[in-house]
């Protein structure tokens, strides 16, 4: 017997206040497959992708479209189910019969279709495309919404010559597909043939009763090449995460505004030990790296303050803010009231602070900051509330990781606001 969707479609998730404003009353939901049995990357639907689940990155994009009035994970596991909560999405528990090798997607969305009536149009979101836009999203949905189409789905261009596969042994010769040999075209004078991506194929539920995804009357969305990265083995993972950091989708806010970052002392700068001498001298380990990651952040403007919850010795405090060059506050019991004091004192937004926290007390920070970040090394319930998790444990290099991650994500955002000043100039 099939598992009931445990939120039923009365209880409109978070995106909701993000709708795109449309006459088209239809209930369209975004479904993000993830399996837990992945035969390939054990549990890869929560693999960290720089810094993010892989799902996260999904789920991300189809909350800030805006064009969903439900974001579902429909999974057999529970840790994938934590994570897609903690990420905003609803769960559809999907049923032992469509979780095992054999399944098909299809066998997945039918069930889902079939426990949720209310949904018209279901989106069904890879969650292995982690370089998925919102803006792509909004466009495609368009063509549901104002051009009636009854299914549409992603593809990129490609320009690769086919030539048939030799199944005879005896014959090695081959004929060519889609190509004169004798007229090979270039690039620039060929426009390629569309592949689907696999990106997202949107369905009315009557094709999705019938057993498809693409039927009636069917529009592709072109994506960008950049934009198409598909993770299906482990060594894909450090390349896509390279191009997760170029091309990816970091949320609305945007990252050049940062100006202050507060990070923990204990458990954030240092690993939370404390060494005490013999004549009762207390002491602590701070990396160099950690230092220069300061260091680097300042020379950018960036202001940076260090919080820690216990007081420490005054000759210990005095060295460590001499040597790091930076505030350090101590007895801070109430983080979220400290950092809304600093703010309103130096007139700044959530968007443009930081939060490099390791701990329950940093939770509510870790949410409203416009980047935050835990070391890997932090409890679960940090990690649940994080935007970025380092790969890099507390006092190993994690503030280090997190300032790269930071300016890396300015330099991003001041190229593209570049670009879209030449972009206006030119036309």
């Amino acid at each position: 017997m099939a598992a009931a969707s445990e939120n039923s479609l009365e209880h409109i998730s978070n995106a909701k206040r993000r709708r795109l404003d449309t006459n088209d009353s239809r209930h369209i939901a975004a479904l993000i497959l993830a399996r837990g049995g992945s035969k390939g990357i054990p549990l890869k639907n929560i693999k960290m992708l720089a810094g993010v689940p892989l799902i996260g990155w999904v789920i991300r994009a189809a909350l800030d479209s805006g064009v969903f009035h439900s974001v579902w994970v429909s999974t057999d596991h529970d840790e994938i189910e934590r994570v897609a909560r903690a990420w905003g999405a609803q769960v559809h528990r999907r049923s032992p019969e469509v979780s095992t090798d054999s399944s098909s997607s299809l066998d997945t969305i039918r069930e889902f279709s079939r426990l949720n009536p209310g949904v018209d149009v279901i989106c069904n979101i890879q969650a292995t495309s982690p370089c998925l836009h919102p803006e792509d999203l909004k466009k495609a949905v368009e063509c549901i919404t104002k051009e009636g189409c009854d299914s549409v789905f992603s593809v990129v261009r490609r320009y690769p010559f086919r030539w048939q596969e030799v199944k005879n042994e005896v014959s090695q010769c081959t004929e060519p597909l889609n190509l004169d040999p004798a007229h090979r075209p270039r690039r620039q004078d060929w426009e390629g043939e569309l592949c689907e991506n696999g990106s997202f194929y949107f369905a009315t539920k009557e094709l999705v009763e019938k057993g498809l995804l693409q039927g009636g009357k069917m529009k592709y969305f072109e994506m960008k090449p950049e934009y198409s990265v598909d993770i299906d083995i482990d060594i894909d993972w450090p390349v896509a995460e390279q191009r997760v950091l170029r091309f990816g989708y970091f949320g609305k806010d945007k990252p050049e505004v940062v100006k202050l970052l507060l990070c923990n002392l204990s458990g954030g700068l240092t690993d939370g030990q404390i060494y005490i001498s013999a004549n009762g001298e207390e002491m602590v380990s701070i990396n160099t790296r950690d230092q220069a990651g300061i260091d680097m952040l300042k020379k950018e403007g960036v202001k940076v303050i260090l919080l820690e919850k216990d007081p420490i010795a005054k000759a210990l405090a005095d060295k460590l803010s001499k040597r790091m060059s930076c505030r350090i506050l101590q007895d801070v019991d109430d983080k979220l009231k400290k950092v809304q004091e600093l703010m309103e004192k130096k007139g700044l937004e959530w968007k443009e602070v930081a939060y490099l926290g390791n701990d329950e007390p940093d939770v509510k920070c870790l949410e409203l900051a416009g980047l935050s970040a835990v070391p890997m090394d932090a409890p679960t319930v940090a990690h649940n509330h994080a935007k970025y998790i380092c790969h890099n444990a507390a006092g190993h290099g994690a503030v280090r990781e997190f300032a790269e991650h930071i300016l890396l994500l300015k330099k991003k955002a001041k190229s593209q606001m570049e670009q879209d000043r030449i972009c206006r100039n030119t036309f």
